[in-house]
């Protein structure tokens, strides 16, 4: 996704909201978002452990047009294609943010906020493949793929 395929979170936020911001390690990329997620997860599957080189990757989800890339667009590496893809740091290598459901939506992932959201992760998404070495020791309901009651 790049800048001019962007359009700037402020522009689509109301007056009221709340914007947060995040970066990549580097902080060459930097990314804002209003802070209105529509849900938010762990997920357990081998890809998102294998793109963050953690046990687990907590992501808030969004509209698309809640998001922008604010500047560093130009330095984003994207894994897949333009509609579903996983946006990193081409210099740093951070996770982002994953561009999902036909493009509708992304997955913010929770690292890389700089301001703590309103939102907590309500669950542990496909832990039927997490991390043999890693418990789960919360409370959260667990589920083997995806969440069943909201569709994600």
């Amino acid at each position: 996704m790049t800048a001019s395929e962007n359009s700037n979170a402020n522009s689509h936020a109301n007056s009221d909201d709340r914007i947060l911001t995040g970066e990549c390690y580097c902080r060459d990329v930097r990314y804002e978002v209003v802070d209105a997620f529509a849900y938010a997860l762990n997920c357990h599957c081998s890809n998102c452990r294998r793109t963050t080189g953690s046990a687990f990757k907590p992501f808030a989800g969004i509209a698309r047009e809640k998001f922008a890339v604010v500047s560093g667009a130009d330095a984003l590496l994207i894994y897949g294609d333009a509609v579903t893809h996983d946006a990193h740091c081409g210099r740093c290598g951070s996770l982002l943010y994953s561009q999902v459901r036909d493009g509708a939506y992304v997955h913010v992932t929770m690292g890389t906020l700089r301001e703590a959201p309103a939102i907590r992760p309500s669950a542990h998404i496909f832990v039927g493949s997490k991390a043999p070495w890693y418990e789960i020791s919360d409370e959260l309901p667990q589920y083997q793929g995806h969440v069943t009651q909201s569709g994600e």
